[in-house]
């Protein structure tokens, strides 16, 4: 009979109200008992976003897939448990939680167990109907499409803003390329179900770019790319357009992407 090990189970829990105490798992993190200690042995994030969506539409599903990379870099580690759930509930100010600990005396493999737990706990029943994309997530989706058709998808990348800001900073600007003397940056900004990510990006840009100018000698064009069907009547929307060009924010609209991404494509060489 195979020696069975004794695992201990968190998960990861996305909550984006504090008040109401709804939540959706997404995260599966495996402990083992290592030779210095406490061990993470594995990691297991959802394939599928959909209900993390349908409770929040906003959620930025980026952020969370990087932090899944984060995490399997520390596979096979000593970790300090505490200190880790800690830094990863600051870093998201409270909107991942994480779940009391779940203990398993299993005879399988570390893999197989991850797999058992994964299935019961993230995956998501096959009937449901599949949520169209929302939010920021959709005007993301929407330059993806426009920059690739164009063929210079390849040739963009995120743009972190830690060189210019401060340590530790996890924003990006999710598209940029260089051309001649200037960095040419693309973010998308939803405004649909509030104005707070186009203020907060007004408020910090002319922040940074100075600084991105003065470390790598080129200027900064900053593109926020809003939706196509947004209401600019609304006094909060004008109000967040308006800070962002004063701010030497360019806005356009989602509709616009094909011409933005033929004008790379020009500015590129492809």
């Amino acid at each position: 009979m195979a020696e069975k090990r004794q695992l201990e189970f968190f998960l990861l829990r996305y909550v984006p109200d504090a008040v109401k105490g709804e939540f959706v798992n997404f995260g599966l993190v495996a402990v083992g008992n290592g030779s210095g200690g406490p061990e993470l042995v594995g990691v297991r994030f959802t394939k599928d976003w959909g209900r993390l969506l349908c409770l929040d539409p906003q959620a930025d599903v980026e952020v969370l897939e990087r932090l899944q990379v984060e995490l399997e870099r520390e596979v096979g580690a000593a970790v300090d448990l505490a200190g880790l759930f800690r830094r990863m509930q600051d870093s998201f100010s409270g909107v991942i939680q994480v779940s009391a600990v779940m203990p398993v005396l299993t005879a399988e493999t570390v893999a197989k167990e991850i797999e058992n737990v994964a299935r019961m706990f993230l995956e998501t029943a096959k009937l449901r109907r599949v949520r169209e994309p929302a939010g920021r997530q959709k005007i993301l989706e929407t330059m993806r499409e426009e920059f690739d058709k164009a063929g210079v998808l390849r040739f963009l990348s995120a743009v972190p803003v830690e060189p210019y800001t401060k340590v530790g900073d996890p924003f990006e600007f999710d598209f940029g390329y260089r051309v001649g003397g200037e960095m040419k940056l693309f973010h998308a900004v939803s405004m649909k179900a509030s104005v707070d990510a186009a203020v907060m990006l007004a408020a910090r840009y002319p922040k940074i770019a100075p600084e991105m100018a003065r470390v790598t000698g080129t200027t900064a064009m900053l593109t926020a790319v809003v939706e196509a069907e947004l209401d600019r009547s609304r006094s909060e929307a004008g109000f967040a357009l308006q800070m962002m060009e004063e701010s030497g924010i360019r806005v356009a609209s989602a509709g616009e992407m094909a011409r933005i991404a033929e004008m790379a494509r020009v500015e590129l060489g492809v």
